[in-house]
């Protein structure tokens, strides 16, 4: 947002982001993190909750790009969602991340919980994990305030959030613009 309002976007040309089925994004992340608290919580076992939670979310996600691929920002996204499926998916269902990754940036009670599976959409990346370089891997910390670990997709993915973030206030600016310029009062 910020890099839309350096350009010259206004708060309610983000406002008037054209944004097709913006519910489905909404619901992906829900279901996910649904899945990941119950999982959490014994009710639903890892190795159901992992695979059906990404085949959900790539579902979901997969219709809501295919829905806005106008936006060419979204077309990293969608770059990014193929790199963390085909990981996920060439592990069982489940994200490969590093446990060097998650001690780089504090998260080490994060290990013992992925090892024994209560984390339905982690496994942790070991000799027999396929394709280790689109895993979790990139120690991410922001101050002493937030720290995680993402892949080489998650990156993907947010470049194309903020690009089409971006892109599609400034849509909304030039189409507001050109409304303004033809605002003529014609009342007599």
């Amino acid at each position: 947002m910020a890099l839309a309002f350096l350009a010259g976007a206004r708060p309610r040309d983000l406002a008037n982001l054209e944004l097709k089925a913006g519910w489905v994004f909404v619901l992906a992340a829900l279901c996910n993190g649904g899945l990941a608290f119950a999982t959490y919580k014994n009710l639903i076992a890892p190795e159901i909750a992992g695979p059906l939670a990404k085949t959900l979310v790539l579902g979901l996600v997969g219709y809501g790009l295919w829905l806005n691929s106008r936006l060419k920002g979204l077309w990293f996204a969608t770059l990014g969602l193929f790199c963390n499926t085909l990981v996920i998916f060439a592990n069982g269902g489940h994200m490969p991340v590093s446990a060097e990754a998650l001690r780089t940036v504090g998260m080490e009670s994060a290990i013992d919980d992925i090892a024994r599976k209560y984390d339905a959409v982690h496994s942790l990346m070991d000799t027999s994990t396929r394709l280790w370089l689109l895993g979790d891997l990139i120690p991410l910390k922001l101050g002493g305030l937030y720290g995680n670990v993402i892949s080489i997709g998650d990156v993907y993915l947010m470049i194309g959030v903020c690009l089409t973030v971006l892109e599609g206030s400034l849509r909304a600016k030039r189409k507001a613009e050109a409304e303004e310029l033809f605002d003529i009062d014609l009342r007599f």
